[in-house]
């Protein structure tokens, strides 16, 4: 999965996950947001997707996107607020 680092000292979750989608769109054309993790509230979607991965390597969320066609990983400030993307025309 092709990673984009991006900055967001001043950016909450709600702008971060806009300027996601934006650089998603830039990337990917139509795309759909598979996974994400916010660091900061410890919070990851899907919901739970990490419990199988309790002490492995690879975090859950990541695993999922990787697993379902992801394609990008919009990643601020080193793992802060981590979206995975995949682009629609692999999905249909």
């Amino acid at each position: 999965m092709k990673t984009l680092p991006l900055a967001a000292a001043d950016l909450d979750f709600n702008a971060a996950l806009k300027l996601a989608q934006a650089s998603a769109d830039q990337e990917l054309g139509d795309n759909m947001l598979l996974s994400w993790y916010d660091r900061e509230r410890d919070l990851e979607s899907p919901r739970g997707a990490s419990e199988c991965h309790e002490g492995c390597p690879t975090k859950g969320y990541w695993d999922y996107a990787l697993n379902r066609g992801g394609k990008l990983a919009v990643n601020f400030d080193q793992g802060r607020f981590v979206f995975c993307f995949q682009p629609l025309d692999e999905f249909i």
